[in-house]
């Protein structure tokens, strides 16, 4: 066809003429066209074809392909690169080491599947050779030549094709492209991390004679580990003359050796580390101690660091070799240098166990015990008597210490003889959480050497008293309480009543089965209640399993619940897809461990502690993720500088809940810069200035000063172009000074997020499934004293007829949305605010004083509900039954209620009208699942419940909300089924009906502005006709999308809600991390750009790029001018060129009364800010091999390739992938060039100190 319609003749034209028409198959053809592209011509083109197109489809295609172009375009400083260079002429060939061939016995050999791969494309081509030669039919040779291009495409990339290439067994063979992917590929096997010499392995045992930066090294693995190094020795005292006599003596571990070895062990650190290595603890130094068993000892307090166990974990042990690896690791690494967490700055080095249990017995008081009312002149005199056996160990006694008189227990005078005198005399009953603020206090107080020394006496005195004080648990510390039985006969008496209510149908089926499980939780919180008092008066206190969970040494109430009180409610085997009601079987296991489960109970048991395991395995796998994404899209945020100099911070409050506060203002702003100067109200003094660090005690001063709100400075608002700042960092966790430069905090930050995403999935397992819930709170007290004051609080005020045929009640019923109760006190200073919900049934009046527990209103915390505010007739409008009204007759019960359902015609809107006799009507929609409180015809008051939403039943607080939901909010997802959001501050108004959905309208004030919302019909809307709500208010129920709030409200309101989201998952699982380590995710993901207009700067609309480069971009067309008529010039038109220049060049046409260039200032670019997800924001780093040897590795080099980008080496990642020393801590470019000056003779002294330094027991 395409030959017919050839001019006549044109097969006769010259090869060469333009005008020749001639076809090609392949790469000569491809090769052919790229050559001949002219790469500005058609970029010009297409720049040109953006502006004007209006399909949106073209356009991205066009933008599709000008991305490509733009990479091929000739800058100066770029590398040159021209499109025909992406078509191969030769094929490079692997050396042989790299494809060998493996003789296997049976004289068979077995093959990398490169050379398969090779052979094909070796033979294809000679074939096409040989066929070109004997001049074969156009046919033979096309198919021939696809067939070659098959080849070396399964060369390169065998998983790209339709079918790819299998080996003899059906196994896809390995391509080139294969060998860098993935986990077992080149870049994540071999380059991110590799095997290392001079490493060994063992079982690790608890070495409770240890100092805390020592380890029990055994002997045989030492003597491996160092056998170099003894050889050297060896040699050295002449006791051998060769290397190989001198092995043949280490091998026969001749006595001479143990000596030698002894002394280079001396001074020589060794790192630990135990898998899986979650942050940067699980790998610490320490100093060797020769043993001869052949187990590692491991000191019991840095336990908690490795998450460590004597169950038969085993630990890897590395040698530093070189001098700085061994000073680094002495002076950063050794474990009593890592006394305080990264994570959150408080001690990670704490007694456990029985270290806590034996000082908590110390400790304790016991009424009555011998000698009790003493008076001591001193310590050692007590001491003394105690020793004679006149005072006993808990007795309340009275003793001089520094010369005031204490009343103590002999038992806190031995444990205070251990205390340094500058910690004051601690007189309390020590718990493991006392211990982590004393280990605070004294290590900010007194320096790590110190509190080393602390920490080991603390160990030996602990390990003494719980041996001492025989501190078991038996059969008879678990007391079943009395109350037991009748708590149980109350709690079925109840449940009967409700049966009872649910047959006559005055609940749903849905509320008897909340009200049931409600009834449980209370009775087994009750049950759990006398058994906790129970065991505390048991022995005087002295009841071992209650000393165990009131010290905190091993166990929870929630365990000694199961042992002794009743096991509870538990899970049911049904994953229902939303978790709804059905979670939880409603009769609970009455019995408890002591008393024995029935055979019915055991099995019930048996689902909860499976899943738990289960859901432990699964987890692990997604914790681990979820960290990798994290370093990897943090890892080159180092502290790069002192002070960028940015004038923004962020304002921080106190958290506060509803009902306490979650974390108080001095937590949150300790070990951060201020950056404004913060003024005591009362004495208008200034408590800290700005640009000052806030220590503790400064912190303390401003909470005392009711400050509520302090401006200061974060990671998120830094301008450093890489890396972040000092001053907006803040504190290092780790020494509780400021942070150095160089300080690799991105990945401290991703660690510290991570490591804890495990421990929010092994929750679920330690409970045996029981299933912990929240019981609801159908009355919300008052937990101070105060004043009320309404804030918004729009109510009506029913009447109802008092069921005892008393007087009738008033009640005042909310209506409105947005309302608070604020409290006051008498000088007007709000104290608290609490929500007030739809529906609620106020308590308390406005202005009234309440006291403290006053209860303030009453709702109903399993239904929302839909009230009317006006008194009225009720008309039902769209309600027809069967079509958009259901009667659901319970089954045991016969009662008929009415529920909305979901209609197939979507003209219909159900709702309820109220006309009163004034003719005022006022309509309320009906969302799908309500269930009609009201009939038909009715008279009703204001404040009356027309319909009841039951409120998806409350789920177990099972981890499953907490890991998916982190990362949830770490990769960006818009959320499903997320609420609808108005965009501006304004009136609400409801208008037309389209189909199946219903549109919203909300207008500014000043009527310059109107939004329109579709909101399906079955969605619960939040909002009612005339409402002012602002702008980011939602309209409809469900989770915001953060999306949403970065458009409408910016990027401070977006990285709040990301901050506070993540931390409430986490706070709910009890982990307590820093603010600033999610600060630095946070402003890893807000890094880029999207570009709204390109103006004339080289981007492209849509482009994704960096904050940093758009504004260096923007900066370089300030004095720039763009050419529109070139006149007489020899510029082009579209040409950018210096305003100087321009000026030079026309006052020269005009010299020569030539055409000027007409031209105008050359246009920045425009942007919008968006929020990247973690994987996408660590696959858009500047750095290719960053980004290859994280995700979609070929496509990343490929990209890479055709834009002949550069790796300029910057962050840590590319760096261990090239083997170069890391540009983050002592490896930054600072310290590299360090010049000595010849003042040599002071360095070998040095050298002994730190060997000294680290070798003295710390």
């Amino acid at each position: 066809e395409v030959m017919n319609s050839l001019p006549d003749g044109n097969e006769k034209l010259d090869n060469d003429d333009p005008k020749k028409f001639v076809a090609k198959i392949g790469g000569d053809a491809v090769k052919e066209i790229l050559k001949k592209t002219n790469v500005e011509e058609l970029s010009k083109q297409l720049r040109e074809a953006v502006k004007v197109e209006t399909s949106q489809q073209k356009k991205a295609d066009f933008l599709k392909r000008l991305r490509v172009l733009e990479a091929f375009k000739e800058e100066e400083g770029k590398v040159p690169n021209r499109p025909e260079w992406m078509v191969l002429n030769y094929i490079p060939v692997i050396p042989p080491e790299l494809r060998p061939l493996v003789p296997l016995e049976g004289g068979r050999f077995a093959t990398s599947d490169l050379n398969d791969l090779y052979r094909r494309v070796i033979i294809r081509n000679n074939r096409l050779k040989r066929l070109i030669d004997i001049k074969a039919p156009e046919v033979i040779l096309r198919n021939e030549k696809r067939m070659l291009q098959e080849a070396v495409d399964a060369l390169f990339d065998n998983s790209r094709r339709g079918s790819a290439v299998r080996s003899d067994n059906n196994r896809p063979l390995k391509s080139l492209s294969d060998m860098l992917k993935g986990k077992q590929g080149r870049f994540r096997q071999n380059l991110l991390g590799k095997r290392v010499d001079y490493s060994g392995r063992s079982v690790i045992v608890v070495g409770p004679e240890l100092k805390l930066h020592q380890c029990g090294l055994p002997k045989d693995m030492a003597v491996e580990l160092f056998k170099p190094f003894i050889i050297r020795k060896l040699i050295e005292r002449g006791h051998n003359k060769t290397v190989k006599s001198a092995r043949k003596v280490v091998d026969r571990k001749d006595p001479v050796i143990w000596d030698i070895l002894a002394k280079i062990i001396e001074a020589h650190p060794i790192l630990l580390n135990r898998a899986p290595t979650l942050h940067r603890l699980g790998i610490q130094a320490f100093q060797p101690k020769l043993i001869d068993e052949r187990a590692i000892q491991l000191h019991p307090m840095v336990c908690t660091a490795f998450n460590a166990d004597f169950d038969g974990d085993q630990m890897a042990v590395h040698v530093p070799l070189s001098y700085e690896a061994q000073l680094e690791a002495s002076l950063l690494m050794l474990s009593s240098h890592n006394i305080l967490s990264p994570q959150n700055g408080s001690p990670i080095v704490v007694p456990t166990q029985d270290i806590v249990l034996g000082c908590y017995y110390l400790t304790k008081y016991r009424e009555g015990d011998k000698g009790e009312g003493m008076i001591f002149s001193s310590p050692s005199e007590l001491i003394i008597a105690y020793d004679n056996r006149v005072v006993g160990l808990h007795a309340k006694i009275k003793v001089r210490v520094d010369g005031e008189m204490i009343e103590t227990t002999t038992g806190r005078v031995i444990f205070n003889q251990i205390v340094p005198k500058e910690m004051g005399y601690i007189n309390q009953l020590l718990i493991k959480k006392a211990f982590g603020g004393i280990i605070g206090k004294m290590f900010m107080k007194l320096g790590n050497k110190v509190t080393a020394k602390f920490l080991d006496d603390l160990k030996d005195l602990g390990f003494r008293y719980s041996t001492a004080g025989g501190l078991s648990v038996s059969f008879g510390d678990m007391i079943i309480p009395e109350e037991k039985e009748a708590l149980i006969t109350k709690a079925n008496k109840k449940v009967e009543g409700i049966l009872n209510e649910h047959e006559m149908g005055v609940i749903t089926d849905a509320e008897r089965y909340n009200k049931i499980i409600d009834v449980w939780t209370h009775t087994t919180n009750d049950v759990a209640r006398a058994l906790m008092e129970k065991i505390k008066q048991h022995n005087k206190g002295f009841n071992s399993l209650h000393m165990m969970v009131d010290s905190g040494a091993r166990g929870s109430q929630e365990q000694v619940r199961q042992l002794a009180g009743m096991r509870g409610l538990m899970m049911k085997p049904q994953k229902t897809l939303s978790g709804q009601a059905g979670e939880i079987i409603e009769n609970p296991i009455v019995a408890n461990f002591k008393e024995g489960l029935s055979v019915l109970e055991y099995f019930i048991s048996t689902h909860g502690a499976r899943k738990g395991l289960a859901d432990t395995a699964l987890k692990t796998a997604d914790a681990g993720y979820l960290t990798r994404r994290l370093v990897d899209v943090a890892q080159d945020v180092i502290i790069s500088e002192v002070d960028c100099g940015t004038i923004l911070g962020i304002e921080i409050k106190a958290l506060k809940d509803v009902e306490e506060e979650r974390e108080p203002l001095a937590e949150r702003i300790t070990g951060r810069f201020a950056q404004e100067d913060v003024y005591d109200p009362r004495t208008d003094e200034v408590i800290i200035e700005a640009g000052n660090i806030i220590t503790e005690e400064i912190a303390e001063k401003i909470e005392d000063a009711s400050i509520d709100t302090v401006y200061i400075r974060t990671v998120l608002t830094c301008e450093s172009k890489r890396g972040v700042c000092l001053k907006c960092y803040g504190r290092n966790l780790t020494t509780g000074k400021p942070v150095e430069i160089g300080e690799a905090v991105g990945i401290i930050a991703a660690q510290s997020i991570g490591e804890p995403g495990t421990q929010l999935t092994l929750r679920t397992f330690h409970l045996g499934g029981t299933s912990s819930r929240i019981a609801s709170q159908s009355q919300v007290e008052s937990n101070i004293d105060g004043i009320v004051k309404f804030e918004k609080v729009s109510a009506v005020e029913k009447t109802e007829k008092d069921p005892f045929g008393g007087a009738d009640v008033k009640i005042s019923v909310v209506t409105g949305r947005r309302g608070l109760i604020e409290l006051y006190d008498d000088n007007n200073r709000q104290l608290k605010k609490y929500d007030v919900p739809y529906g609620a049934e106020l308590l308390v009046k406005d202005g009234q004083k309440i006291k403290k527990r006053q209860p303030l209103y009453n709702h109903d915390p399993y239904n929302a509900v839909i009230l009317s505010d006006i008194l009225g007739r009720v008309k039902f409008v769209d309600l027809v039954d069967g079509i958009t009204l259901q009667q659901v007759t319970d089954d045991q019960t016969g009662h008929v209620q009415k529920v909305v359902i979901e209609s197939k015609d979507k003209n219909l809107t159900p709702s309820i009208l109220i006309e009163n006799s004034d003719g005022v009507k006022k309509s309320f929609n009906l969302p799908i699942r309500a269930y009609l409180s009201v009939e038909e015809g009715e008279n009703i008051l204001a404040g009356t419940i027309l319909a009841k939403i039951s409120k998806q039943t409350t789920k177990s607080r099972d981890i499953t909300g907490g890991l998916p939901r982190v990362t949830e909010l770490f990769e960006a997802r818009s959320p499903h089924e997320s609420a609808v959001v108005s965009e501006i501050e304004g009136f609400v108004k409801f208008g037309a009906r389209k189909k199946g959905s219903r549109e919203i309208l909300v207008s500014a004030p000043d009527k310059s502005d109107e939004k329109k919302y579709n909101v399906p019909l079955q969605k619960h809307i939040l909002v009612q006709e005339g409402d002012e709500i602002p702008a980011g208010e939602k309209i409809t129920d469900g989770p915001i999308n953060p999306h949403d709030i970065l458009a409408i409200k910016g990027t401070s309101a977006v990285q709040e809600y990301l901050v506070n989201e993540i931390q409430d998952v986490y706070r709910l699982q009890g982990v307590k991390i820093n603010d600033k380590h999610i600060e630095v995710i946070v402003r890893q993901m807000l890094q880029k750009i999207k570009i709204v207009s390109p103006g004339d700067t080289r981007f492209l609309e849509e482009d994704i790029v960096d904050r940093i480069e758009f504004i260096e971009e923007n900066g370089k067309i300030v004095n720039l001018a763009y050419v529109e008529d070139k006149g007489d010039s020899k510029l082009k038109n579209g040409q950018l060129i210096l305003k100087s220049k321009l000026r030079e060049f026309n006052a020269d046409l005009k010299k020569k009364e030539k055409k000027e260039i007409v031209a105008r200032d050359a246009e920045p670019a425009t942007f919008e800010h968006i929020l990247l997800g973690i994987t996408q924001a660590a696959l858009s780093t500047e750095s290719f091999i960053s980004a290859a040897s994280f995700q979609e590795t070929t496509k990343v080099l490929a990209n890479a390739a055709t834009e002949a980008k550069v790796d300029h080496l910057l962050g840590l990642k590319e760096n261990v992938v090239m083997g170069h020393l890391i540009p983050a801590g002592t490896g930054i470019k600072k310290y590299r060039n360090i010049i000595l000056e010849s003042e040599e003779v002071e360095i070998p002294e040095e050298k002994e100190e730190e060997k000294e330094l680290s070798a003295t027991d710390l």
